[in-house]
């Protein structure tokens, strides 16, 4: 009796400490990622112009970087809708996904001579996501007294973040990634 007491208790301890571990596994963040999708916003003006928008996709993110021609470290990125510099036209019509992230690079897409660095025009898209899980388009929306602005398509209002990188060379970056799913 004493015995069959010992291992019932046991059992009760071991199935305790297995539905912990589990718990604790299904609270475990998707691939790390703890990033959140509320706005953020940094940095300064620069005078580094935009050379180019690439897109690509990661294991648990898709990621959109804009490379300068110099170093940068202003940005406002946030859900909802994206206008044009300038005109102040909405761009949702440009853009393909469930949702909308509107890039705000404080940076402009010209040179000191006000020619252009990029080859896009206002609506046009400066990048699909070919093959990626997240992302759907990159959309230009004009460059205006130094200011950059982008309508991301996105699959639906994820978690992302925002990174500011040096490299190659004496250039700069400015990154976004957006993650895949919410934690799992």
């Amino acid at each position: 009796m004493r015995l069959r007491r010992t291992l019932l208790a046991l059992v009760v301890l071991l199935g305790g400490l297995v539905v912990g571990v589990s718990g604790a596994s299904a609270a475990a963040p998707y691939c790390g990622i703890t990033w959140g999708s509320t706005a953020r916003s940094a940095g300064t003006l620069s005078a580094a112009p935009l050379v180019g928008v690439a897109t690509e996709r990661q294991d648990c993110w898709d990621r959109v970087v804009f490379e300068f021609a110099g170093p940068v470290n202003g940005y406002s990125v946030a859900y909802g809708e994206t206008y044009t510099e300038g005109q102040g036209l909405a761009l949702s019509p440009y853009t393909a996904g469930g949702a909308l992230l509107s890039v705000s690079l404080r940076a402009p897409a010209y040179d000191a001579g006000h020619v252009a660095t990029v080859p896009y025009r206002v609506g046009e898209h400066a990048g699909t996501a070919l093959g990626s899980r997240t992302s759907r388009d990159v959309v230009f929306g004009g460059s205006f007294e130094g200011y950059t602005t982008f309508a991301v398509g996105v699959r639906a209002q994820l978690p992302f973040r925002v990174l500011v990188l040096s490299g190659p060379g004496t250039h700069g970056r400015i990154v976004i990634d957006v993650a895949h799913q919410w934690q799992a």
